[in-house]
């Protein structure tokens, strides 16, 4: 159950801004009307070298963690971490799978608690959030010298892009913590043993998929009943070959932006593994978990998804699996993006509410997991990247956290990424993953799969009552 919730989460971040709706507006109907905050009001200390965000060294410090698929053991060593820096502050920690159900009242009554992981199911939406100026803005925190270096901001310690789907108008108000990283995934061992080579290009790919099919695996599987995953590869080939204008444009809602030619050609790719029989029979109506399992299982040899993979199937994993994750194909050898481009971004929102009691305590745990320290913790205990520079170097006990670290490091600022049809508009992202899965049953062709999407697309363009956010790079 937890690593469904979280699992579920990060696939639908949509409620960061496409539904600001629901519970959430409920509770913070309260407090954007002047709820009041906490009666002792906000509490500071002196600042220093050693403490840069003034945090008052015997204050309380309040920490909600959703205990879903990342678990809460990283929380409490940051926690340790904490109290070892402020040994006379209390620090109560509160792990939950409700996060909603939990803080509705408090952030109502204008007591909510320092520092809260808003995340899972039961996540209350950020874009509600933000919009009832429930939350503090990070800037502070982004400006502060790291723990690590007091030469270096702590802004400067993380990875391209890490602040981008916190931010609002200009501010950032969420820390995404976990770095995800999509790709292509192959069991290492088996292709060593087959004598096989991963493809870097769709041509190698295509000439190594008869041997495979040959050796009684299917090349490919892919989660058919959340069509949201065969979307990884079909977008990362748009991107890879249009470049990022092109998935700039597509955000911005430009017309026609889905008609150019990098998108026939990456649905043109993707159909090929559908007519030349390459995907693993029962495709259509696996879940995610079933299509990863087929995939560990040895049925399939390859397969699209996250850098949770390993966290998610940890139980399940065969003894002796060397799950590897590389980059997706280039379709060409004139793609406007290198081999080396992936999609990856920041995921699993902290944020630090705006009447808390203690805001800087708040921001310093912040600041303490972008420490060194507590972002290896977190890859040792996790298997997932932090959004921290380097987080993962040393650990080197899993293939799967070890090549996503290496893809990721090495694709410096050919990163990957859209919001449009992935959390700023849930139309949008609806239109797009029914067209997804059409086109993988093969009822689809590239056209109408274009035509769609772009119809889709265009509506909510001309929709003067939806919100539009804008994209500059």
């Amino acid at each position: 159950m937890s690593s469904e919730i979280s699992r579920r989460h990060l696939l639908s971040r949509a409620a960061a801004l496409a539904v600001l709706a629901g519970p959430a507006a409920g509770l913070l109907s309260a407090c954007a009307g002047g709820g009041g905050g906490p009666a002792t009001g906000p509490v500071t200390g002196a600042k220093s070298a050693t403490n840069p965000l003034g945090v008052a060294a015997d204050a309380p410090l309040d920490v909600v963690i959703f205990n879903g698929g990342l678990g809460e053991d990283y929380a409490k060593y940051d926690e340790s971490l904490y109290s070892k820096a402020f040994p006379n502050a209390k620090v109560s920690h509160t792990a939950t799978q409700k996060i909603s159900d939990l803080l509705q009242p408090r952030f109502a009554n204008g007591n909510p608690p320092d520092m809260v992981n808003d995340s899972g199911d039961g996540q209350i939406s950020p874009g509600t959030l933000v919009n009832n100026n429930a939350l503090t803005d990070l800037a502070p925190l982004l400006d502060a010298p790291s723990i690590d270096d007091p030469n270096t901001k702590v802004r400067d310690t993380l990875l391209p892009g890490s602040l981008d789907i916190g931010t609002y108008n200009g501010k950032v108000f969420i820390l995404n913590y976990n770095y995800t990283v999509y790709g292509l995934w192959y069991n290492a061992k088996l292709f060593r043993d087959k004598g096989w080579q991963p493809p870097k290009t769709w041509a190698e790919f295509k000439e190594l998929a008869p041997k495979i099919k040959a050796a009684g695996i299917a090349p490919f599987v892919h989660a058919g009943k959340y069509p949201y995953y065969i979307g990884v590869p079909i977008t990362d080939w748009v991107a890879k070959l249009g470049g990022q204008k092109l998935s700039v444009d597509i955000d911005n809602l430009v017309p026609g932006a889905w008609r150019n030619d990098a998108v026939t050609a990456a649905l043109e790719a993707t159909l090929e593994l559908v007519h030349n029989g390459w995907v693993l029979a029962g495709s259509e109506g696996m879940s995610h978990t079933e299509s990863q399992q087929a995939f560990l299982d040895g049925k399939a040899a390859f397969i699209p998804v996250g850098s949770w993979f390993e966290n998610e199937m940890r139980k399940t994993i065969p003894p002796g699996t060397e799950l590897t994750v590389i980059p997706m194909p280039s379709l060409t050898d004139h793609d406007a993006l290198p081999y080396g481009a992936v999609r990856a971004e920041a995921s699993e929102p902290f944020v630090v509410p705006s009447k808390a009691h203690n805001v800087n305590g708040g921001l310093e745990f912040l600041r303490i997991m972008l420490s060194k320290d507590a972002a290896k913790k977190y890859a040792e205990l996790t298997s997932s990247l932090s959004i921290v520079k380097g987080s993962a170097d040393s650990v080197t006990t899993s293939t799967a956290l070890t090549s996503a670290n290496k893809i990721a490091t090495a694709a410096g600022d050919n990163i990957i990424h859209f919001r449009s049809f992935i959390d700023w508009y849930k139309p949008l992202r609806s239109e797009w993953e029914a067209a997804n899965g059409e086109l993988m049953a093969g009822r689809f062709t590239a056209k109408q799969w274009i035509d769609k999407v772009q119809a889709a697309s265009d509506k909510i363009a001309a929709d003067k009552s939806v919100a539009k956010y804008h994209r500059d790079k």
